[in-house]
Parts: structure tokens; C-alpha cells; sequence
């Protein structure tokens, strides 16, 4: 029987890795999938080896095409008409804190409706420590939630995501989402995570 996964963490904790590793086990077994990727994430869209175009790109050098959802995206429409056409064994969603709710909701249509399983990754909290949208709704609907471990400099589990400004300084606030990759974000357990906005926040 399918499930709905959501798998999350700070940054950096290989979640494209993940995601492109699964993809993989499902193709080398000849299964058909689909992948998406967020449309706001340019950098997924440029440097790819195959050309130009969404994908999803890890961090170590792995990346595969995928199909860009936006705010108005009806993924479970797009996702009827290729299972018509070529029976799809996964539907795999990278960057899916940018997911909107009713997307979500799609996507456990997928699962209840197709019985094709949907694994989700992405971020679970923004730079605030508050929870995304999309990020919400998988933890509230998701059959199976999986987090995956990134780690502090410290050595502890990171689960928070620091924003950072001119000179590597904390950012308190800001719109939700911004993108960006090492230079912009740190990826910190939640002791350091507050002990850089408290020093930050007292100059």
C-alpha cells in the first residue's frame, strides 16, 4: 500500500543526495518516475550537465531532470496525465517546504487515489525557526516522517537554519523565503542556533 513520506532537516543534510538515490533504485529497476523541484530555485535551472533546465542538483554533484512547480501548479493534474500515458511507480519532490497546502493535499491523492508512493524533502523550519507552509501540511498528512541528520559545528544534531547577512552577521528578519546556499545559510543546532541571534540581537 502506498504512503505519503516526508523526509526533512536543516540544510545540508543530503536530502537531494536522498532523493536522487531512491530515483535511481526505482529506474534501475526499470519503474517509470516523476520528479519536481521548486520553479523559484533558479539555481536548479542553469549549470546542469545535460543542458539547461529544472532539475534537481545535489551537492556532491548528482542531479537529474525534474519538472518545476510553482504556486499554481495542479501537480496531481500533470501527474494524471503521464500515469495515463506510462504507469509511474514514485512521484519524488525535492525543496518541498515551498509546496503550498493544497498541493500537498495533491499529492496524498496521489497516494490514496493512484496508490503511488510520494517521498517529500525538504526544509522544516525557515531561518526564523517557523515552520513552512508546505512543511506543515506534510507534517500533519504525511504517513511516515523521516528526518535526516545534518550535523553543527559543534557536533551536535543540527535542526535550524541560520541566515546570514553582510560579514557572516545573524538575520533576524526578512522574508521566508530567500534562496541561497552556504554563503546565505548555516546549518546549527538549536543551542547555537539561539546563541548567535542573542549576540546578534545585543550587538
Amino acid at each position: 500500500m502506498a504512503r505519503l513520506f516526508f523526509y526533512y532537516a536543516s540544510m545540508n543534510a543530503g536530502k537531494s543526495t536522498h532523493l536522487l538515490q531512491a530515483d535511481f533504485n526505482y529506474r534501475e529497476r526499470g519503474m517509470a518516475t516523476m520528479l519536481w523541484t521548486a520553479a523559484l530555485d533558479a539555481r536548479r535551472f542553469a549549470g546542469v550537465a545535460q543542458g539547461e533546465g529544472p532539475a534537481v542538483v545535489s551537492r556532491i554533484g548528482l542531479f537529474a531532470p525534474a519538472r518545476a512547480f510553482g504556486e499554481d501548479t495542479d501537480i496531481f493534474a500533470a501527474f494524471a496525465e503521464t500515469h495515463a500515458a506510462r504507469p509511474l511507480a514514485c512521484v519524488l519532490v525535492d525543496e518541498a517546504q515551498f509546496l503550498s497546502s493544497a498541493q500537498v493535499r495533491q499529492l496524498a491523492r496521489i497516494v490514496d487515489d493512484a496508490d503511488v508512493p510520494v517521498l517529500c524533502y525538504g526544509l522544516r523550519t525557515d531561518f526564523r525557526g517557523a515552520l513552512f507552509a508546505g512543511s506543515a501540511e506534510l507534517l500533519a498528512l504525511a504517513d511516515e516522517l523521516v528526518e535526516l541528520k545534518a550535523v553543527c559545528h559543534c557536533g551536535r544534531k543540527a535542526t535550524m537554519n541560520l541566515r546570514l547577512g553582510e560579514g557572516g552577521a545573524a538575520v533576524h528578519e526578512g522574508a521566508q523565503t530567500e534562496i541561497g546556499g552556504n554563503e546565505r545559510y548555516l546549518a546549527l543546532c538549536r543551542r547555537h542556533f539561539a546563541a548567535a541571534l542573542a549576540r546578534e540581537a545585543t550587538g
